[in-house]
């Protein structure tokens, strides 16, 4: 029994993560290219390797040879191939290790930056936190330990590349697995999630059980367990939405902490108009339209946010226009309403196919409807157009009366000036001659 062989064979295995079959016809395979390097290419050599007593029987031409004489030149061939077929071996075990945790968090360290690339020490092997990946703003340390999520595994050759991420969503879902058990044990149900890594996350969670608050054990008890996420992203807002099968209860929840009035559905173009008043615009905007877009994205409805005043205006645009039209009024206006139609764009944007087949309307009132629709926008867009433009006009020419009333005042104390300097040099001219002739009548004395 060749013990040695088999305690060799068994620690590897462990270390590597390698099957002892594979290790052992990986021995198998370098005695044969030592043999054949020995007695040149020949097919008739063979090599077996008991897996129970690791007893080695090298046969050429069925008679058993001492595979210890083929020399150093043949052992040296054996090694070169045992090791490239161990490599082989160790980069599918890890590629199958990693594989299978694709799209899971794991924990490693920063072992160096590579520019703008981090190189993360995994054990067995290395994961790469591309800049993309990263979240903005954020910096770390060599030696810092931290989580990402195994976002692509390649067998990139002769290694095996490990893509890593932090700014993924599904980096923001698998933390809520981790610190939410009723997420992880499917009680509660991540339904959508928008992201914008660095700032703000929208994230809409429902409840299979009546009696578990969706909203609430996310957040935890005084906001512990949002708190361990927060503190995980750096600090990164995150929103928690309450899930809702209606559009448009989802809609106002995506968009809190703003107060919606109002929302109206298209559903030809997707298109969801949200009436607010003016003191929640810019709440329900966001930041440089954060809010709106992220809920957008966690919605998947296209939004728009206007004021009572916008919207009015453009219901008014609409009826004004087709008022004209035979057959158009108060009740054939609600219908459009109802199928989100209230202003002039979204009448000639969406055509007539709908309004044939929600409206039951003739191809040729529709085509009419389409077209009056088109041509009142462009009027009315030249119209908001000229209105601007001559506003600012105005604006300029104030502007530029403003600077010349100020101009003609910073003149007026400089005008007194010269005006007070003149006469200063007057009065020295004629006190002059005054003394000169007072000094006469001295001098010929």
């Amino acid at each position: 029994m060749n013990q040695d062989l088999l305690r060799i064979v068994d620690s590897i295995a462990r270390d590597k993560n390698i099957e002892k079959d594979s290790l052992f016809n990986d021995i198998e395979t370098a005695l044969l290219s030592a043999a054949k390097k020995f007695y040149g290419e020949t097919d008739d050599v063979t090599c077996t390797i008991d897996r129970m007593t690791g007893e080695i029987q090298v046969r050429k031409e069925g008679i058993l040879i001492d595979y210890r004489e083929f020399g150093r030149i043949a052992a040296q061939t054996a090694k070169q191939v045992l090791i490239q077929k161990i490599r082989e071996d160790e980069r599918g075990s890890i590629y199958e290790e990693f594989a299978d945790r694709q799209g899971q968090i794991i924990s490693g360290t920063v072992a160096r930056s590579d520019g703008p690339v981090l190189s993360v020490n995994l054990g067995r092997c290395e994961g790469f936190l591309p800049r993309k990946e990263q979240i903005p703003g954020e910096t770390h340390q060599v030696g810092e330990r931290i989580r990402c999520l195994v976002l692509e595994v390649k067998d990139a050759g002769n290694q095996v590349k490990i893509v890593l991420s932090r700014s993924h969503p599904d980096f923001i879902r698998r933390l809520f697995e981790l610190e939410v058990p009723e997420v992880q044990e499917r009680i509660i149900e991540v339904r959508a999630l928008a992201r914008e890594a660095g700032y703000r996350t929208k994230i809409a969670v429902s409840s299979i059980d009546t009696k578990v608050d969706c909203v609430g054990a996310c957040v935890g008890v005084r906001g512990s367990r949002i708190k361990n996420i927060v503190d995980e992203l750096g600090g990164e807002k995150i929103d928690i939405v309450r899930w809702n099968e209606s559009s448009q209860v989802l809609i106002t929840n995506a968009l809190k902490p703003a107060e919606v009035k109002e929302i109206c559905l298209n559903f030809e173009l997707n298109r969801a108009t949200v009436v607010v008043d003016e003191s929640q615009l810019s709440l329900a905007i966001g930041k440089r339209g954060q809010n709106v877009r992220l809920a957008a994205r966690l919605t998947n409805w296209d939004i728009d946010i206007l004021t009572p005043e916008e919207y009015s205006k453009g219901l008014d645009d609409l009826e004004k226009a087709l008022r004209t039209i035979e057959g158009v009024d108060d009740k054939f206006m609600e219908r459009l309403v109802t199928l989100g139609l209230i202003n002039l764009l979204d009448l000639d944007e969406v055509g007539k196919e709908p309004l044939i087949k929600e409206l039951e309307l003739s191809e040729e009132l529709a085509e009419k409807l389409v077209v009056t629709a088109r041509e009142a926008a462009k009027r009315v867009q030249e119209e908001d157009a000229a209105r601007k433009a001559a506003a600012a006009t105005e604006a300029a020419a104030a502007a530029e009366a403003e600077q010349t009333t100020e101009g003609e005042e910073s003149t007026e104390p400089a005008a007194s000036a010269e005006t007070a300097e003149v006469g200063s040099a007057k009065e020295v001219e004629a006190t002059a001659p005054a003394a000169d002739t007072a000094e006469a009548p001295r001098v010929a004395g």
